[in-house]
């Protein structure tokens, strides 16, 4: 005769913490969460060199601004999403105060599209990116070889937009920038 199953009191798990506990603790590759689906982050040198194009040109300016760029960890409270980005731009207090971001402390975020993802930085990361309050949001989309800006977000997207701008023409990106971003090397 065996004996009665134990019952243990356990918590029932929160699977949105779990799961962006799991990938925010991953060693090694770096993965992000779109719409419920893991998938690796694996930046090409066309992806590298839009990016240390855009950031050289914001260096000068994110001195004064007292603004760190990267690509950190932005959360998505309340949804199955936790993304990478290309680019974020946040103010330096954020990240020297630790912890993982959200896309309303950032001042600016870029994506660079690839044949793998262009479809998901146009169409569901900008829809996110607005939901969760980013400011700014640079598509740099290479295979149509245009840059458009969205601005002023809210929950059911963008109420601005500054393009397509073919590559070559400059992009302005409007205060707290104020700058001018040459688009010929992406």
């Amino acid at each position: 005769m065996s004996a009665a199953p134990q019952e243990y009191p356990y918590q029932q798990a929160d699977p949105e913490l779990a799961l962006k506990y799991a990938i925010h603790h991953m060693k090694g590759d770096r993965a992000e969460i779109i719409e419920g689906v893991i998938e690796q982050v694996v930046p090409t040198w066309g992806h590298e060199r839009a990016i240390t194009s855009i950031r050289r040109q914001l260096d000068p300016r994110l001195i004064e601004l007292d603004c760190e760029p990267g690509s950190g960890n932005l959360d998505l409270p309340g949804s199955a999403n936790w993304y990478i980005p290309d680019l974020a731009v946040v103010p330096s207090r954020l990240v020297d105060a630790g912890g993982v971001l959200v896309p309303d402390q950032t001042l600016l975020v870029v994506e660079v599209t690839s044949e793998s993802n262009g479809e998901t930085d146009r169409v569901v990361k900008r829809r996110r990116y607005a939901e969760y309050g980013a400011p700014l949001y640079l598509l740099v989309d290479r295979q149509e070889r245009a840059c458009t800006l969205f601005c002023t977000p809210g929950p059911l997207g963008y109420t601005l937009v500054d393009g397509p701008h073919p590559f070559g023409t400059p992009v302005r990106l409007p205060q707290p920038f104020g700058v001018e971003l040459a688009t010929d090397r992406f």
